[in-house]
């Protein structure tokens, strides 16, 4: 069963993000806190879960969390500071959306999550010196493959996964013939094939590599 607490305290918030090997769709981040209270013998790193299983943990996540989160950054935001950086500005937009401050968070990775605040970017939100300095104040605590050893990671992995999942399957009826709804725009043979064919939508991440070297895009 996964801990429940990392710092000792009692508001205590878990971050991750869904999608970022993907070569379309948004980077989905989530962030959770969960009661002291809060059990589920499920609960495990959203990849290692079935998307059945998935589905019928968010409603529990959702109903039972003092408080969660979850934003999408999309492909002309992750093309303009990096699918990285655009990770961890998900995961810290989730930090603000929540009801009630966090006294400390945990991270999934080994990026601490202020590790870089208020880029200037074009797309997306940008954050007021206000918001800086809150995020600045929280301690926090990147764990690597922290999805797979505390709860409100998991669950944050969870939700990321399952809203991002839900995105996909509704751009996948604007470009179905991407297959969205089965590979979520992740780099299958499929896929690629399809960029090959149709070329690129609104939806892909212009600075990824789309094709390998031995296909070619027409333009």
């Amino acid at each position: 069963m996964l801990l429940a607490n990392f710092s000792k305290f009692i508001l205590e918030a878990g971050t991750d993000e869904a999608g970022r090997g993907c070569l379309a769709g948004p980077v989905t981040a989530a962030a959770v806190m969960l009661p002291e209270d809060f059990e589920n013998i499920i609960l495990n790193d959203s990849k290692q879960l079935s998307e059945k299983i998935r589905e019928k943990l968010r409603p529990i996540i959702e109903s039972q969390a003092v408080s969660f989160a979850v934003t999408h950054l999309h492909p002309k935001e992750i093309d303009e500071i990096n699918i990285l950086n655009a990770s961890m500005k998900g995961m810290q937009e989730c930090i603000l959306k929540l009801n009630q401050i966090p006294e400390f968070i945990i991270v999934d990775g080994n990026r601490a999550l202020n590790a870089k605040l208020g880029l200037r970017n074009t797309f997306g939100k940008r954050f007021t010196k206000e918001e800086i300095e809150l995020l600045k104040s929280i301690p926090n605590q990147s764990i690597i493959k922290g999805d797979s050893k505390y709860l409100s990671i998991a669950a944050a992995s969870v939700l990321a996964k399952t809203y991002r999942d839900e995105y996909m399957n509704a751009i996948h009826e604007e470009f179905p013939m991407y297959n969205w709804k089965k590979n979520k725009g992740y780099p299958t043979m499929e896929h690629r094939e399809a960029i090959r064919k149709y070329g690129v939508t609104k939806y892909h991440r212009m600075t990824f590599r789309l094709l390998p070297e031995q296909l070619k895009l027409e333009i």
